[in-house]
């Protein structure tokens, strides 16, 4: 899938904002307190309500009043476009979720997974729900039928704050609501952390980075075992990104725990993870993520510059690059660095502003002046160093 764009009505700093045509790989730049953070909890949130239910999700974040931008009324809105099969066709399917609070209890006021069938067709409803019952429609497939020609089944869920998703995407029948789980269930929102990636773990088995990066060495493991071809690949950019490092190993010890070993070609025995450098660590734990053998639709990565060495930057906007226009998903990375945003083209670049109290968000392929000097070679980290991206504050 590809997402397409994404609404936001009163979700925190985001009273109102869209961002449509969106790109393979999206860097996101602002000044501190922006909302870099809120725009990918905005995938966070969707996982959470997926995985547990709204109202936990909201009260994770602080409570609906936390969560709804300040002095807004109406319900928080979180609308979804992306691309998605059907009937030969990949077409262009919109996911509306609609909540408010109510005798502090959240509940569920739309919830529509919808296309058109036509650019000027009425939309055609997969799966339409409110407070937790609604319809789903079966053969999905049969887009050319009449509205009245369409099979749909009414379901009522266990409770008004669970996502129809989450209930009907259990099932294939319903193949729109659950492609778009699935979808959910497998985008990554990175929150690494160097200290719980250095201890070792637990021997077991681990397919995917996990979002702290805490079983790097199970899934070093895992990937060395089960796809050797992939692991080379990764030792092969490591040797080329971080000089000195000639081999990285997983090895168990004898309590049963595995360790990452990393051999310095200049000396004699291998160095446990936990005296190898910060950014040796980071650039292999996102060298593991961004060559997953079951690659995730969406990777949202927040300021990976930190613990990297300034010319690795470059590299690794290369590295990311890579992943999204390869077709093995988009990435969505936030960054405070000029060196990571000069090795970004204009058309992916977008910067948030933010006043009286929310946010905008503003695209730099909108804006003449930057395509202007970025087609005579400007790099788009030193103009916005000069504050050619107005308010973003590098």
């Amino acid at each position: 899938m590809h997402l397409q764009s994404i609404r936001l009505r009163n979700f925190k700093v985001f009273e109102d904002i869209t961002l449509s045509d969106l790109p393979q790989l999206c860097v996101f730049i602002g000044a501190n307190g922006t909302g870099k953070s809120t725009l990918f909890d905005v995938f966070g949130f969707l996982k959470d309500a997926l995985n547990h239910n709204v109202q936990i999700a909201v009260q994770k974040r602080g409570g609906f009043k936390e969560l709804r931008t300040r002095g807004a009324t109406g319900p928080i809105i979180i609308e979804l476009k992306f691309r998605l099969p059907i009937g030969g066709t990949r077409r262009l399917v919109t996911y509306h979720l609609e909540f408010e609070e109510e005798k502090g209890r959240i509940l569920i006021q739309k919830e529509i997974l919808r296309y058109k069938r036509s650019r000027y067709g009425k939309p055609f409803h997969f799966l339409d729900f409110s407070k937790g019952s609604g319809t789903a429609v079966l053969n999905e497939d049969d887009f050319n039928k009449q509205d009245e020609e369409l099979e749909r089944e009414e379901q009522r869920l266990a409770s008004p704050e669970v996502l129809a998703i989450k209930g009907l995407g259990q099932f294939e029948r319903f193949k729109a609501a659950s492609e778009f789980r699935k979808f959910i269930e497998n985008w990554h929102v990175s929150d690494f952390h160097i200290s719980e990636a250095r201890p070792s773990s637990e021997a077991g088995y681990a397919d995917h980075l996990s979002a702290t990066g805490d079983n790097i060495s199970l899934v070093a493991q895992y990937i060395h075992e089960y796809y050797p071809e992939i692991f080379t690949l990764i030792l092969e950019k490591m040797r080329q990104r971080v000089p000195g490092v000639s081999s990285v190993k997983a090895a168990t010890t004898q309590d049963g725990r595995v360790i990452l070993k990393f051999q310095d070609e200049n000396y004699k025995d291998p160095f446990v993870s936990r005296f190898v450098s910060d950014g040796t660590i980071k650039m292999f734990a996102y060298l593991l993520l961004l060559h997953d053998p079951n690659p995730h639709p969406i990777l949202c990565i927040e300021e990976p510059e930190n613990q990297l060495y300034p010319s690795l930057l470059t590299q690794l906007m290369e590295e990311f690059r890579e992943y999204a226009v390869s077709g093995e998903g988009q990435v969505f990375v936030s960054t405070h660095s000029p060196d990571l945003l000069n090795a970004a083209q204009v058309d992916e670049v977008f910067w948030l502003v933010k006043g009286a109290g929310t946010t905008q968000i503003h695209r730099a392929i909108n804006d003449h002046q930057v395509v202007a000097l970025a087609e005579e070679g400007g790099l788009l980290g030193y103009l916005w160093k000069e504050n050619y991206l107005k308010g973003s504050n590098p």
